[in-house]
């Protein structure tokens, strides 16, 4: 089982946690502390921003269209496929 120690993972966010502790800062959300990664070269950024802003909404999209019966299918999917990762 992973340890839970509420540090993030990230090295630079590590880091500024640390600074933050030692300067006795109030600590930032996890969220904030999260660092995107490097762009890629070879993709299109207008390309790459247009697909995020799709996923970002993608989810809440297909929930609405779904009826209660599919939605509790696909929690009951979700829910095994959690469980089963951890036996």
């Amino acid at each position: 089982m992973p340890k839970r120690s509420g540090k993030p993972r990230d090295v630079n966010a590590l880091a500024r946690s640390i600074v933050d502790e030692a300067t006795e800062e109030a600590p930032k959300e996890q969220e904030e502390l999260q660092v995107e990664p490097p762009p890629d070269p070879d993709k299109d950024p207008a390309a790459v921003a247009l697909g995020r802003r799709g996923g970002r909404k993608g989810g809440k999209a297909r929930a609405e269209k779904m009826t209660a019966e599919e939605r509790s299918e696909a929690a009951k999917r979700a829910a095994q496929a959690r469980w089963k990762k951890r036996v």
